[in-house]
């Protein structure tokens, strides 16, 4: 299932994307698209049931916003350096063990939100990313096949990253990924059942319509279920939890003289192999 959350920020409503396209109102169904609901198997069992039957109401989606496809974000947490084209990039060793950091979950917007750049930003830098929201709790899992079974779905995430405040203004990377709307999501959460293999999808991200990623999940360092699988014995995994699981080659810092970071008037579009596509405009803050 293709699962969404529509309308202005705040106040958006549960929807569902069906086979033909069309747009479907859960409201009349759940309250949301959250931890509650992914951690539901009957819940989303009668959300399956009745998008099969063709019962739920469309939706006119003319000038509808896109909120994220999860609310009540528990947290987010990435993970840095986990492809070898991007360690290779940026002249990095592939770490031993998964890079991690914390993004708040007010960061998260909808895909197609204003970003702002920004105030005494002059590194503000993109990266596509594969998200992973979790649909079980998960702690101290065993195996990488535990990890994947604890996946609800997948999404597209947007870890937006100011590389000044990150590496150049000492302390953790958490003062270069925090800023206000860093973390668009969405379009939707793709349950993971129709995502057969999340190590082959093909990932790409353009900057005002040039192509500047064009990767593959089949990069990575560390694969999904490793991911979660590791993360669970650090810390509590929760249904609606998000995982951003690190970015291909292809980003501005990555980039020769002068590099070409993000400015206000920019506009970047990204997108996933059957996860949907991203538009922002960049304003600054």
């Amino acid at each position: 299932m293709k699962l969404l959350r529509v309308g202005t920020a705040g106040a958006e409503r549960p929807a569902l994307l069906d086979a033909e396209g069309i747009l479907r109102d859960l409201s009349g169904l759940v309250d949301d698209i959250d931890g509650a609901l992914l951690a539901d198997e009957e819940a989303l069992g009668r959300i399956r049931a009745a998008a099969g039957s063709g019962e739920l109401p469309a939706l006119d989606a003319t000038g509808l916003r896109i909120g994220p496809p999860v609310g009540r974000i528990g947290k987010v947490v990435c993970i840095g350096l986990n492809y070898h084209d991007h360690a290779r990039e940026t002249g990095a060793e592939p770490p031993a063990e998964p890079v991690l950091f914390l993004k708040a979950p007010d960061t998260v917007v909808g895909p197609n939100d204003t970003v702002l750049v920004p105030r005494g930003s002059v590194k503000t830098d993109w990266e596509v990313e594969l998200a992973v929201v979790i649909g079980r709790t998960a702690r101290y899992l065993d195996s990488a096949e535990e990890g994947l079974a604890h996946v609800a779905g997948y999404a597209v995430a947007h870890d937006v990253s100011e590389r000044e405040f990150q590496i150049e203004r000492g302390g953790t990377w958490d003062k270069g990924k925090n800023c206000e709307t860093f973390n668009p999501l969405g379009p939707w959460l793709v349950t993971a059942d129709e995502i057969a293999d999340p190590q082959d999808l093909s990932m790409k991200l353009w900057v005002n319509g040039e192509l500047k990623q064009d990767g593959t999940t089949a990069e990575q360092i560390f694969p999904v279920g490793e991911v979660v699988r590791y993360l669970s014995h650090f810390m509590t995994l929760y249904p609606g939890d998000v995982v951003n699981t690190g970015t291909p080659a292809g980003v501005a810092m990555g980039a020769p003289e002068p590099k070409p970071y993000l400015r206000a008037g920019d506009v970047v579009e990204l997108e996933i192999a059957g996860l949907g596509r991203q538009r922002q405009e960049l304003k600054d803050a």
